[in-house]
């Protein structure tokens, strides 16, 4: 098996001292945390520009380049490092392919394997940012297609995210497979780029979206609180919701229970439905007072009897029953028909 210091030796051999110089500071070949110097530190170093360094650093590459190209070992490990990419899609977690390498380069660090791959020039590596962690590509055109299939799905659930969150993850991979197919990707492929991709995630309830959206990663209280609600399906006291918001665990933020109850009053989305009890007005829950949810439910559903005015409005709001019946005799409001219903009395 080749070790890194025979594969770096071979690279660096024969080139000047002040282009070694340079390439070692630059990808930090002789320290222990393998962190590379920028051409500003290393130029102010040598008394020279940063454009200096750079054209000395481009000289230094083209040199060692070729050392490793006349080299069979390390061309050899160079090439199984390209056809493990290409297996991938063109592309792979940069700490995979370190450890794959790693099996075939004894003693073998992440910066040393970037100083090959930007010295080889057989594949490229890609630095962490917000949007993916980091990976190397084998071509530009991998690049271009791990970005541009990402870019797509993305679009995809953007324009899909009601059906995305209405669904199971089980339907959501059907959606995913489709789209791959569409797209004339392999499913390992596929697979690969999103798993590079940083976009995506899983909410504690296994829905699976973007993470922008707030279904999926609830960043305030009233997110947390809307997640809950909507996964009960059912009103809840506020202080259960609280609980429940802290059981789920969206984060390591406390919620108290003082807190949702003042979110709660405040954010249209929440209906009061009984002392304390909050509901989703998205699921029916009505506001207003029993007089105005009485006279809603007669307009919608017209003259009902007693009983039936009561089972309707406790769909939308838990009131007693007294409280519903004691309503219905305003008749200023409400009229009570010869059969014994009432209906909302005409202006």
């Amino acid at each position: 098996m080749a070790t890194i210091t025979r594969i770096v030796n071979t690279a660096l051999s024969g080139i000047r001292a002040n282009q070694r110089e340079v390439l070692l500071a630059r990808f930090g070949l002789e320290k222990e945390s393998g962190k590379g110097e920028t051409l500003a530190a290393i130029g102010e170093r040598l008394k020279v520009t940063r454009e200096r360094v750079r054209q000395i650093e481009s000289a230094a590459a083209a040199a060692a380049r070729a050392n490793l190209e006349k080299n069979a070992a390390a061309a050899g490990v160079i090439e199984k490092v390209r056809k493990y990419l290409a297996a991938r899609g063109g592309v792979a977690r940069r700490s995979d392919v370190v450890q794959y390498a790693q099996t075939l380069i004894r003693g073998l660090k992440e910066h040393q394997l970037d100083f090959l791959a930007e010295i080889s020039g057989a594949f490229s590596a890609y630095a962490e940012d917000a949007d993916f962690t980091a990976f190397y590509y084998a071509t530009d055109k991998d690049l271009k297609g791990i970005l541009s299939f990402v870019e797509s799905w993305i679009a995809f659930l953007e324009s899909h995210k009601e059906k995305v969150l209405a669904g199971s993850a089980a339907a959501y991979e059907t959606q995913f497979a489709n789209f791959t197919k569409a797209r004339g990707a392999t499913e390992a492929a596929a697979d690969n780029y999103l798993a590079l991709a940083k976009h995506i995630r899983k909410n504690p309830y296994g829905d699976v979206g973007l993470r922008h959206w707030p279904e999926i990663r609830p960043m305030t209280v009233r997110d947390k609180i809307y997640l809950v609600l909507k996964k009960k399906g059912a009103p809840l006291h506020f202080e259960d919701i609280a609980k429940h918001i802290n059981r789920v665990g969206f984060d390591n933020l406390p919620a108290l229970a003082p807190t949702v109850h003042n979110e709660l009053i405040k954010d249209g989305r929440f209906v009061l439905v009984g002392r304390g009890m909050y509901g989703l007005k998205e699921a029916g829950y009505e506001p207003g007072t029993a007089r105005e949810v009485i006279a809603k439910v007669l307009k919608h559903h017209g003259p009902l009897a007693p009983t039936d005015v009561v089972t309707r409005v406790n769909e939308q709001r838990f009131f007693k029953p007294n409280t519903i019946l004691i309503n219905l005799q305003n008749r200023s409001r409400f009229e009570r028909l010869a059969d014994g219903r009432y209906r909302v009395r005409e202006a």
